[in-house]
């Protein structure tokens, strides 16, 4: 397992879901380290559901590493930080560069209209 200090971004991660009781995968868009918080993982939520029309399809050349086992889609209007070790699960795979400033420019469009 990866410690949660070296996580960062571009990585995706079994991770404790906000939203639910039980964990999802997660794309790491930042790794923010704070002086009374230590560091926080930003992260975007990842789906295998298709009936999201703004979210992005990963495709096998998206990963850096090994693909997702199912075909799965990056939610950029779904954000959810992480504050420790405890909330990682395990690192699953890695996006190359291009896509993960792909879904950031995505994200960023959201929060500034």
């Amino acid at each position: 397992m990866t410690a949660f200090e070296e996580l960062q971004r571009g990585d995706i991660i079994w991770g404790t879901d906000p939203l639910s009781d039980k964990g999802r995968p997660m794309l790491i868009l930042g790794t923010p380290r704070f002086p009374n918080h230590g560091l926080q993982l930003i992260t975007v939520l990842i789906s295998t559901k298709t009936y999201h029309e703004e979210s992005l399809t990963l495709q096998d050349d998206d990963y850096e590493g090994d693909p997702l086992g199912e075909r799965s889609h990056v939610l950029p209007w779904a954000l959810a930080t992480l504050n420790s070790a405890v909330e990682v699960e395990l690192h699953m795979t890695s996006l190359v560069n291009e896509r993960t400033a792909d879904v950031a420019r995505q994200l960023i469009g959201y929060i500034s209209s």
